[in-house]
């Protein structure tokens, strides 16, 4: 006999996060690539740096995962798996 409580499966996102420069110089946060597995965010994160992506230069790229139950909303604190080129070391809501 079960509880009644229903268990809602843990899914796991892997994402690379792209940085450039602005006309000041700071480095500007991308959006964020969605990707199927570790090995493919630090290989994507590998080669995005120094490519143009749409107006700008990628100077840097985060390839890092987070975990949780995504119907609820719920995700963990994101984890790093690669860092590449220029990277904020205060990146927002990434350890």
């Amino acid at each position: 006999m079960g509880s009644g409580v229903m268990v809602m499966p843990q899914v796991t996102r892997y994402l690379v996060l792209p940085f450039t420069r602005d006309h000041r110089g700071e480095l500007l946060g991308l959006e964020p690539e969605e990707v199927p597995d570790a090995a493919r965010a630090n290989f994507r994160a590998f080669n995005m740096v120094g490519r143009a992506r749409r107006v700008a230069k990628v100077v840097g790229t985060i390839a890092f995962s987070h975990s949780g139950d995504l119907a609820a909303g719920v995700l963990g604190d994101p984890v790093i798996l690669a860092r590449y080129g220029e990277t904020p070391d205060d990146a927002v809501g990434i350890k």
